[in-house]
C-alpha cells in the first residue's frame, strides 16, 4: 500500500515515517482493497501534553474512511487511529459480503 505522510510546520524523522508504514501495512490483512493512505501529523499549540495529532485517511474503493486521534506521541496517536482503523475495515468488509 502506498502511504504518503505530511508533516505540518515541522520536520518528520525516517524512522516515524517506517513506523507508520508498516503499521498501516498490517491493515491489508483486514481488507485486501486498499488503494493508499494519507496521514497527516500535527502539532496543536497548547500547554497540554496530549498536543500530538495523526489524522489518517485510507482510499478504498468507492470511498474514503477518516481518523482522527491526539495523543502524548504521534505514535501512540497513529497506532490508535490504525486500531479504529482495523474495526472500520472489518465492518466494511462484512457490509461489502452481506451484499453479494
Amino acid at each position: 500500500m502506498k502511504v504518503d505522510v505530511h508533516a505540518v510546520n515541522f520536520n518528520v524523522d525516517g524512522k516515524l515515517v517506517d513506523f507508520i508504514q508498516e503499521r498501516l501495512d498490517k491493515l491489508e490483512k483486514y481488507y485486501d482493497k486498499v488503494v493508499r493512505a494519507d496521514v497527516y501529523l500535527k502539532v496543536e499549540k497548547t500547554s497540554e501534553k496530549e498536543n500530538k495529532i495523526a489524522e489518517i485517511k485510507i482510499h478504498v474503493p468507492g470511498d474514503d474512511l477518516l481518523v482522527k486521534k491526539q495523543c502524548k506521541s504521534f505514535e501512540e496517536a497513529v497506532e490508535q487511529s490504525a486500531e479504529s482503523l482495523e474495526r472500520l475495515l472489518v465492518k466494511r468488509k462484512e457490509k461489502i459480503r452481506t451484499h453479494i
